[in-house]
């Protein structure tokens, strides 16, 4: 890992993930978990404030970034509940089949090398009848913008921490099994076209 991973990076995904437009897309989802959570890539818990106490009743949080650990001290101090912080990559949950009421990826897919993986795993975990919630960033549909994404997107992983800037979030969740019970999409205000088209949405195992 280079200094640029282990000191920097953290610190810009952090400020990346929480700008103001990111966190209203956080609070719209993260109340709706429920049960036994899964947060998959909580970077620096940043969603932690947004969850409900009354309907959640454990959360594991998977993040393999000890940098992202380091800032997320104090969120995790400030939880309104325990978190179980598991040092892993998402693709290698060490949680026993149906074990899960709710999965959470919030900007997190965008960045998994394979997502492929980690989608099974999210399948395995998963109780029968349980949700992933989801809130990412990915291929606009406009065709302009598209364009450019695949363009830049060679060169913005190479400093965005294996961030894509365009995939196309329902096809990856159609293709590993999922439907999509709910989805809203839109471009972010104030945010360049390039990043701030938004999937948000809940699905289910088929």
């Amino acid at each position: 890992m280079s200094l640029y991973e282990r000191y920097c990076l953290p610190h810009l995904i952090n400020l990346a993930c929480g700008t103001p437009q990111i966190q209203e897309q956080r609070k719209k989802i993260i109340p709706l978990a429920y049960g036994c959570v899964v947060e998959l890539g909580m970077g620096s818990g940043l969603n932690l404030p947004y969850y409900d106490t009354q309907r959640v009743r454990h959360i594991w949080g998977i993040e393999p970034s000890q940098g992202l650990y380091e800032i997320a001290r104090i969120n995790l101090a400030n939880s309104p509940m325990p978190v179980e912080w598991l040092s892993v990559p998402a693709e290698e949950l060490p949680l026993e089949n149906a074990s899960v009421d709710t999965v959470v990826l919030t900007y997190t897919l965008c960045s998994i090398r394979s997502w492929e993986a980690v989608l099974v795993q999210v399948k395995r975990v998963l109780k029968p009848g349980g949700v992933l919630l989801f809130s990412e960033h990915g291929l606009a549909p406009d065709p302009r913008v598209a364009v450019w994404q695949n363009r830049l997107n060679p060169l913005w992983k190479t400093f965005a921490g294996g961030c894509h800037l365009n995939r196309p979030v329902p096809d990856c969740l159609a293709a590993s099994g999922f439907c999509i019970d709910a989805l809203e999409t839109g471009y972010l205000l104030r945010m360049p076209k390039i990043l701030g088209f938004n999937y948000r949405g809940i699905a289910r195992v088929v």
